[in-house]
């Protein structure tokens, strides 16, 4: 056999060729969620692109839109989105895909958790995996849950100490549920996408909002528009990283698992410095002028007794055997 020999011209050529070969194959997976990008959500969100880039020896990249672009702004559309395969990777709230899923509520039922051990034993348990089956007829793969937090209230106008204090606030909500919450509080709920809540906390067009400290409210300086704060721990919300059916389904089994654990690693991280975050965070907003009311056992249990008609309206809707699964975890974990 003679031996080939090639012309520079020729062997530019072939690499240019194998470079192009190599360049096809590697793909960029769009991933939509819907807050800043100082937020843990996109810290975590940007984990996983690393890790999967890793481990796909840069097969696979992730580009992060956040502050809902890719669905015009519109938080709740997301889910939607993506169970149509419009989008590859959603990393968003559960109370963000109740429009589609209304089970997904069982998460944030008020006062339904105390602990972050009460929280772990649902999202990383059966109750998770049963959510997660929930969400695959929807045509969405949850591939890991992560972490919005308990959810604390702020505003404009005085310290909350009790549900009297909450009658006729103008509040901003995410979701359907969080409206009978502060209906059955007095309080005069506003739906607004996240996008445009600072803008109308800036203006006065509402008093005030809830949400996580470590996730959302410090990362988003509220703090620089809401004078009060109130620990009432009223609601958790967990997020999770989630891809479209279509997509999941084009991979191999190899490159599943390799997302999967990319996934798991990444909302790790993006759990433990949420947590990180809550923790150092009442002391951080004092710093920085709020007025932080912690509210006593008995104030606390004032406002679980006013908001359980929203507590049995949706415990309803999500569906007793779901419930049901979701407190016999806590149980086992208190």
């Amino acid at each position: 056999m003679k031996a080939v020999i090639l012309g520079r011209g020729a062997f530019a050529a072939l690499v240019a060729g194998a470079m192009m070969l190599g360049t096809a194959s590697a793909e960029t997976l769009r991933l939509s969620h819907n807050v800043g990008d100082t937020t843990t959500w996109h810290k975590g969100a940007e984990k996983f692109g690393e890790l999967i880039s890793g481990a796909t020896g840069g097969d696979i990249s992730v580009r992060v839109f956040p502050n809902a672009q890719l669905s015009g702004g519109d938080q709740m559309k997301q889910a939607e989105m993506i169970g149509r395969g419009a989008l590859d990777l959603v990393l968003t709230s559960a109370i963000n895909v109740t429009p589609l899923v209304p089970e997904m509520a069982v998460f944030s039922l008020p006062y339904l958790y105390s602990s972050y051990d009460e929280v772990d034993a649902t999202t990383q348990g059966a109750p998770g995996e049963m959510m997660a089956a929930i969400l695959l007829e929807k045509g969405i793969v949850v591939l890991a849950w992560g972490e919005n937090g308990f959810r604390e209230i702020t505003n404009n106008t005085r310290p909350i100490t009790s549900p009297d204090d909450m009658k006729g606030l103008n509040m901003r909500v995410a979701g359907p549920m969080y409206i009978d919450v502060m209906n059955a509080l007095g309080a005069n709920p506003q739906q607004m996408q996240w996008s445009e809540t600072l803008t109308a906390l800036q203006q006065g067009v509402v008093d005030g909002q809830e949400n996580p400290i470590g996730a959302v409210i410090i990362p988003q300086q509220v703090y620089e528009m809401q004078k009060y704060l109130t620990t009432w721990h009223y609601s958790y919300d967990p997020i999770f990283l989630g891809i479209s059916k279509a997509k999941w389904d084009s991979y191999d089994a190899e490159m599943q698992d390799k997302l999967r654990t990319a996934a798991t690693e990444a909302m790790e991280y993006q759990r433990q410095i949420t947590r990180d975050g809550t923790a150092s965070g009442i002391d951080f907003l004092r710093e920085k002028g709020m007025e932080v009311t912690e509210l006593t056992p008995e104030q606390l249990a004032a406002f679980r007794e006013a908001t359980q008609p929203a507590f049995d309206t949706w415990a309803a809707k999500v569906g007793p055997e779901i419930v049901e699964a979701f407190r016999a975890a806590i149980a086992e974990a208190q």
